[in-house]
This record gives structure tokens, C-alpha cells and sequence, in this order.
């Protein structure tokens, strides 16, 4: 449940990066990366790597700058910061893993902590 909760949190951080550029070129950014790089907007997530070729092929340097957009938008919407080695400088495939390993464990964690409070209540009522 969680890797498909991270999948549309993907999905969505994506779209909205590629709304940065407005409506008309988003479509067209979609468009292309289905024909000419076989990559459909819902395999993206599962594709990470292929899409990052695919925008740096399309924007050069360029796609730095909408990587960090998107990735803006990956931590706004987990939370929280993903964990990595500082001195290391991520790229955007790393950053995805490791934003979604981060989501992944707070969900845990959380699923842990709603566990122990349910267990805790059925402890008290009986």
C-alpha cells in the first residue's frame, strides 16, 4: 500500500513540475516522452532512471533546473527531508530513492505507532 501511496506522490510531484512550464508544454513533454522515448506518464515512477535520460536528452542542462522543481515537490509532499550521505551529491534517480525509502519507513512507523495505540485500547476496554 505504501509503494503505491509513494507511486502517486511521484506521479503527482511530476506533473506538478512539469506545470512549471505551463499547461500547453506539459502535454507536450508527456507526449514526446511516450513517442519518442516509450515512457508513459504512469510508468514513470517505475521507469525513473529512463525518464531522467529522456528530460536531460529533451532539456540539456536545462533539465537540472525541472529535476530540482520536482524534487521541491517530492519533499513538500513527504514531509520530511530524505536521508542521504551530505557530502554526496545526488542525482535525481538517487534523490527519488531515497525520498521514497524515507516515505516508506515514516509509513512504517507510523503503522507501527497506530498498532501499538489500538493494541493499547483493546487492552484498556477489556
Amino acid at each position: 500500500m505504501s509503494k503505491s501511496k509513494f507511486k502517486k506522490l511521484l506521479l503527482v510531484a511530476v506533473d506538478e513540475g512539469l506545470s512549471s512550464l505551463g499547461k500547453s508544454s506539459k502535454q507536450a513533454i508527456y507526449s514526446h516522452l511516450s513517442r519518442k522515448f516509450n515512457i508513459s506518464k504512469q510508468e514513470i515512477p517505475e521507469r525513473i532512471e529512463a525518464f531522467t535520460g529522456a528530460i536531460e536528452d529533451i532539456f540539456g542542462v536545462g533539465a537540472n533546473f525541472l529535476e530540482l522543481i520536482i524534487m521541491q515537490q517530492i519533499h513538500d509532499k513527504v514531509g520530511h527531508q530524505a536521508e542521504w550521505q551530505e557530502s554526496k551529491d545526488l542525482t535525481f534517480p538517487e534523490y527519488v530513492s531515497a525520498a521514497k525509502k524515507s516515505f516508506l519507513e515514516r509509513e512504517e512507523t507510523q503503522k507501527i505507532g497506530e498498532d501499538s495505540v489500538q493494541w493499547e485500547q483493546m487492552r484498556i476496554e477489556n
